[in-house]
């Protein structure tokens, strides 16, 4: 074989050789010059609260639902209002009656036919006076069922009766308004059907048909509750007491609850209000959370409602005040239990007392508060009567304890009667140390100062002498 042959023979060998190293040598050059590092993912910025905009016929949110601001919302017609938050339902149907739409207004909360009409929203309106719907708050009212259904309130300025939206969360997680509560004068006359037999607007759904009812604001379990709250909350005696059933619940405890939330300066928590225990057709349970300005950790106390048929109205039956009155002697009455408006009463139920200072007789301005508040519970009835019970420590003499015991019991029946509460309802007794709630001494016999504080005390006994 000659030269020439041999190199023929060796060219494909080199040609595979060359063609490898090229691949390879690309390869390293995208390697090191070629690749790049990939971006560090941003997390998408949070989400604005949505309110779903629906068919006002549509009650499961479709794949191809709008979604839009709560301001946004207000350019929209015939359209039913769903939003992940119940309070986000609540606060754009109160802006939408703003506006004075009706038409729309009723579309938000299900459409003609579906339960509210604008002729019933016009009767809420003219209700408002001429300024029409002007929104002071739109209030939770509480929780019918845990997680599952809610009450809000708005509550519009001006006196104007408040519009009630109870709410469900559905199967997808929004939630929507389920029934509508007007004022009963909003609905009086309201035909129940048009000539044609069919069903008018402004009444409750036809059975089968979507949408919200729209009913009086009948007082059940939860509004009952509420009511007596808003009412205690006020130093409203009265109108607490027209909600109790007072065979079971004392004037003594709605009085005591009235001078806790005074004294404590409670509110009920805008986010946790009322939360139902149980809620059965003849029995109702509810948990009440009450804040104060000056902790966040809230404070609870059981509300227990029963009636006997469920057409009787419904009547406060219990209230549970250990928890709060815990509360409030670890906030206002520096820890001492025993200092507390609200005793044990010797023979049977609760007793009021106010305390008074070391050797003193006259009432401070946190007793008077205390005292204005009996002369509404004995205003109420001006049969009934009441006894003072004065007493002291046991500092002094026995003589001088009595007289000191007495001054106190006067003092009380003396400012109750320029609250206007007559003489006659009044029966004094001085006890003076011969009855005390606490020990005066140790048990070692060292003088016992705590003891003695809550022993220097009026008892009002509401419930004695009838």
């Amino acid at each position: 074989m000659d030269y020439e042959e041999e190199e023929r023979n060796w060219l494909p060998l080199v040609a595979a050789i060359l063609l490898v190293l090229g691949i390879a040598g690309g390869g390293l050059y995208y390697i090191l010059f070629g690749a790049k590092e990939s971006p560090t993912p941003i997390a998408p910025p949070a989400e604005q609260p949505k309110v779903t905009l629906q068919p006002a016929d549509s009650t499961t949110l479709p794949p191809s639902g709008i979604e839009e601001t709560s301001a946004e919302i207000l350019e929209n017609l015939n359209v039913r209002v769903e939003a992940v938050r119940p309070e986000d339902v609540a606060a754009t149907v109160a802006k939408i009656m703003e506006t004075g739409d009706l038409d729309r207004a009723s579309s938000a909360l299900g459409g003609v036919g579906a339960g509210v009409s604008p002729e019933a929203l016009k009767r809420l309106q003219a209700m408002a006076g001429e300024n029409g719907f002007r929104l002071k708050q739109v209030r939770e009212v509480g929780e019918l069922e845990i997680n599952r259904r809610k009450r809000f309130a708005l509550e519009w300025e001006d006196g104007a009766e408040p519009l009630f939206l109870d709410m469900t969360r559905g199967a997808n997680g929004q939630w929507s308004v389920d029934k509508v509560r007007l004022p009963e004068a909003a609905l009086a006359d309201m035909p129940a059907t048009t000539p044609e037999g069919q069903p008018a607007p402004g009444g409750s759904p036809a059975v089968g048909e979507k949408g919200p009812a729209l009913t009086p604001a009948e007082e059940d379990s939860l509004s009952v509750s509420d009511s007596f709250l808003q009412a205690a909350l006020s130093q409203d005696f009265s109108k607490a007491k027209s909600f109790a059933n007072t065979e079971m619940v004392s004037d003594a405890k709605i009085a005591a609850m009235c001078i806790l939330f005074e004294e404590g300066k409670y509110r009920l928590n805008p986010d946790k209000p009322l939360r139902a225990m149980f809620n059965r057709e003849t029995t109702a349970g509810f948990l009440a959370n009450v804040l104060t300005s000056e902790v966040d950790k809230p404070a609870q106390f059981g509300v227990n409602l029963m009636r006997e048929k469920p057409t009787d109205p419904w009547k406060v039956t219990e209230i549970n005040l250990d928890s709060l009155l815990a509360d409030y002697a670890t906030r206002v009455a520096g820890g001492d239990v025993y200092y507390t408006p609200l005793v044990p009463n010797p023979k049977g139920g609760e007793t009021l007392v106010i305390f008074f200072g070391f050797d003193e007789e006259t009432l401070a301005p946190r007793t008077q508060r205390q005292l204005a508040i009996v002369s509404d519970v004995l205003r109420t009835d001006p049969n009934r009567k009441l006894t003072l019970s004065g007493h002291a420590d046991a500092l002094g003499s026995d003589e001088y304890n009595r007289e000191l015991s007495a001054k106190r019991a006067a003092a009380v029946r003396n400012y109750l009667i320029e609250q206007g509460v007559e003489a006659s309802q009044i029966i004094l007794v001085a006890e003076g140390e011969s009855r005390p709630r606490r020990p005066n001494e140790t048990e070692t016999g060292e003088d016992n100062p705590e003891g003695r504080r809550a022993n220097r005390r009026t008892e009002i006994y509401l419930d004695f002498g009838n």
